[in-house]
């Protein structure tokens, strides 16, 4: 049963997590200073310190078309792998978008609706969560403004075309209709763009007309928050207690999603998040504060980051293309309350096809990160002999990104080095703070 509640983490936690800081005065953001970016309600739920906050009827009403997802046990791999491992996997490719993100995307639509707002504008990478947000949209009757980055907009046209059908209108970012996509493009014309672009130039947008407001898939307290929906209906339906819970972060909504509500059951398991090795915030990334877009936009956010002006190569995971990582959860990653790993580009495309020869389910590239850490797990525990519970996160399902893993079969798929000289100089360019 799909649950009443969403559950805020953050009044649980040993400590608070540092605030958005405004980057004129170095001061904490006030509910006035997000106002023309968000609606009210949303902005409380950012900084709420209630433990649940209840769901409301409307978007329950539609959470019902998908909701309660499937948690699967997956046998057929076990075997396989020949592990005495149990591996479970909760599946949210069901939803009409394909993924996870349409659990955020509809509270954020019908909150916007309800004060009146005529037009959401956001980003997109690998097109899931424009996909979301323009399904969204349009059970609530609003317009929808969607930058899609470049190298997902070239590698996954049909997403591009699933917004479209949902009546979204989708630009490639950088595009030339902002004034940062401009001179993004003046700079580098053949730019592959990334979120923390696409991010500066639907918050310019938005920041300029009063009937918009702008939406994000992930990163902030509330999206966190909204995905809590997938650990609240994984607790009643796992049959035993798990020793493990994987997520693959971008930003880290799918990760939080499952993980959070298990943090407050079974703190003492272990928890694991797993990241592109060509974009890894949590472990090559600094703790401190930095803009969440590339053109300095939005507040400072002290998170993980590899910088902001940080342009990741264009892996296929084009929701994992991200600079930085949610606060919350660098904050608590910082408190120890969980591991974070990185793989390759390569080794999770094997992990995906593996999956989708055992299970039938073709994965979307950026859970192919967790299934790849899943399959490591599991076969450690081969070697061992422990029967270890594992439980991930299957996000999405992988039916727009073909093309990916056709480069994949082929053997034209390469995997991506990240120098430390393009960290140290992206960090350069962190903003000072006191």
């Amino acid at each position: 049963m799909t649950p009443s509640h969403w559950y805020n983490i953050v009044p649980d936690l040993t400590a608070a997590p540092p605030p958005p800081l405004h980057p004129a005065t170095m001061q904490p953001v006030g509910p006035d200073d997000l106002a023309p970016l968000f609606p009210m309600e949303l902005i409380g739920q950012e900084v709420s310190t209630e433990r649940f906050v209840e769901i409301p009827q409307e978007v329950l009403d539609v959470y019902r078309l998908w909701r309660p997802t499937p948690l699967i046990r997956a046998h057929r791999l076990e075997k396989a792998l020949q592990t005495p491992a149990r591996i479970y996997y909760k599946y949210e490719g069901v939803s009409p978008a394909g993924s996870h993100k349409p659990n955020t995307a509809v509270p954020q639509a019908y909150y916007n609706a309800r004060e009146g707002v005529r037009r959401l504008t956001t980003e997109t990478g690998a097109g899931q969560w424009g996909s979301s947000l323009a399904f969204a949209c349009a059970q609530f009757g609003l317009e929808c403004q969607i930058w899609m980055v470049r190298a997902s907009y070239d590698q996954k046209p049909y997403r591009r075309s699933l917004m479209q059908v949902y009546g979204a209108t989708v630009h490639a970012s950088p595009s030339p209709v902002t004034g940062a996509g401009s001179k993004i493009l003046a700079e580098h014309p053949d730019s592959t763009g990334s979120l923390g672009i696409a991010i500066s130039e639907a918050v310019e947008v938005a920041g300029q007309d009063p009937d918009t407001r702008y939406a994000l898939g992930s990163v902030l307290n509330h999206v966190l928050m909204h995905q809590t929906v997938i650990g609240e209906e994984a607790l009643k339906q796992l049959p035993e207690r798990p020793d493990l819970v994987i997520g693959c972060t971008g930003g880290g909504s799918n990760f939080a999603g499952l993980a959070f509500p298990f943090m407050r059951e079974h703190p003492d398991i272990t928890f694991r998040a797993v990241e592109p090795e060509a974009c890894p915030s949590f472990t090559r990334g600094r703790y401190a504060y930095d803009f969440g877009d590339t053109a300095g936009f939005t507040p400072l956010l002290k998170m993980h980051t590899l910088g902001h002006s940080f342009v990741p190569d264009p892996i296929h995971a084009g929701g994992l293309r991200y600079h930085g990582m949610s606060p919350l959860l660098s904050h608590m990653y910082e408190l120890g309350m969980f591991e974070a790993v990185t793989r390759s580009q390569t080794e999770c495309f094997e992990a995906g096809v593996r999956f989708a020869r055992t299970e039938g389910i073709v994965p979307a590239p950026e859970p192919t990160h967790a299934l790849a850490e899943t399959i490591a797990e599991a076969l450690r525990c081969k070697e061992t002999g422990e029967p270890k519970v594992i439980l991930t996160a299957l996000c999405g399902h992988g039916h727009f990104d073909m093309a990916a893993y056709d480069r994949y079969l082929s053997g034209e798929m390469r995997d991506f080095a990240l120098p430390q000289e393009r960290i140290d100089e992206a960090l350069s360019t962190l903003p000072v703070t006191r």
